[in-house]
């Protein structure tokens, strides 16, 4: 198998925005699947301002993906994103962010985008 070499100016804006709590957390809670900005909200117990500025720096360097869904904008992590190894490697030495959103489940708070 070939290694692929990643670029490393790519990778250095990787990790810088990687080095952020809020922001590796998120990129933690979509490694799985996809999650609303509410439920980052509800998560991360911050203001929905302050997790969209969050999300467009991951959005803008393209390291998350977006889907519209009616009013609700829905984020996947990118893994065809040329970073992606490193992302796939940092997220592999991090707790396991699922717990937060089962909790978010248990409490009702999941679905709320769907209605």
């Amino acid at each position: 198998m070939e290694k692929t070499i990643i670029e490393l100016e790519n990778a250095t804006q990787t990790l810088k925005l990687l080095g952020d709590k809020t922001r590796l957390t998120i990129m933690g809670l979509v490694k799985d699947g996809e999650c609303c900005v509410c439920e980052f909200v509800e998560v991360l117990q911050m203001s929905q301002p302050s997790i969209s500025q969050h999300l467009r720096k991951l959005r803008d360097a393209g390291l998350v993906k977006e889907q519209r869904r009616g009013q609700w904008i829905f984020y996947s992590l990118n893994t065809s994103h040329s970073t992606y190894p490193i992302i796939q490697q940092v997220l592999e030495q991090i707790p396991d962010q699922k717990e937060k959103l089962r909790a978010l489940e248990n409490a009702g708070l999941r679905i709320q985008c769907d209605l």
